[in-house]
């Protein structure tokens, strides 16, 4: 069994982990995103080419395998990018435009003095090892190396799990956004902001 001495914390991605960064951020969320992202086949393609592994940390083993991810945003871009050109290219002109829309609704704007997570995956197999805790730890690093005061994240009410490690790591609930009408669409009813200050 694993354990946390047996985890490597990197930043950035390795031209091999894109495919496999870009099936760990689906497995992790496409609960809430494939509504609007799906098809798989179709989502796969489109993550591979928009991730930047310029804004993400990832965790191996000491084989080199892939373990976990956490993107983050910064006013340079973020983990998970893209444009309308992207969009149209994978799913066409017509699907670009739908989708474009209700995407719009899960974008949050960067603030100057936090550092803002776009998601943190981790491999089901490798889940209840510290890998999670050890990205949130290099995340909250990150953002005192340049030289913000705390860490952002949005989580959804249907991931308490993902919640109370978020609190057990010194997270604090800073406010609440509902979807209204959208949570037909994404499956979830709200998401609470949290803090950490570094």
């Amino acid at each position: 069994m694993m354990n946390v001495v047996d985890i490597i914390i990197e930043h950035g991605l390795r031209p091999q982990d894109r495919a496999p960064a870009a099936a760990l951020f689906w497995d992790a969320f496409s609960g809430k995103l494939s509504p609007v992202m799906g098809p798989h086949f179709r989502a796969l393609p489109f993550l591979i080419q928009v991730l930047d592994p310029t804004h993400a940390i990832s965790a191996r083993d000491a084989a080199g395998q892939l373990l976990g991810i956490a993107g983050f945003k910064t006013a340079r871009g973020s983990f998970v990018g893209g444009d309308w050109a992207d969009l149209a290219q994978h799913y066409g002109t017509f699907g670009a435009v739908w989708r474009a829309v209700p995407l719009s609704v899960l974008e949050r704007a960067v603030q100057p003095d936090m550092l803002l997570m776009d998601g943190i995956c981790v491999d089901e197999a490798a889940r209840g090892r510290g890998v999670g805790t050890q990205l949130l730890t290099a995340v909250k690093a990150e953002a005192r190396q340049r030289g913000l005061t705390a860490v952002r994240l949005d989580v959804i009410d249907s991931n308490p799990r993902a919640k109370a490690l978020y609190q057990r790591q010194g997270f604090v609930p800073a406010g609440t956004v509902t979807l209204g009408p959208l949570r037909h669409v994404f499956g979830f009813r709200e998401a609470t902001t949290m803090t950490c200050a570094v």
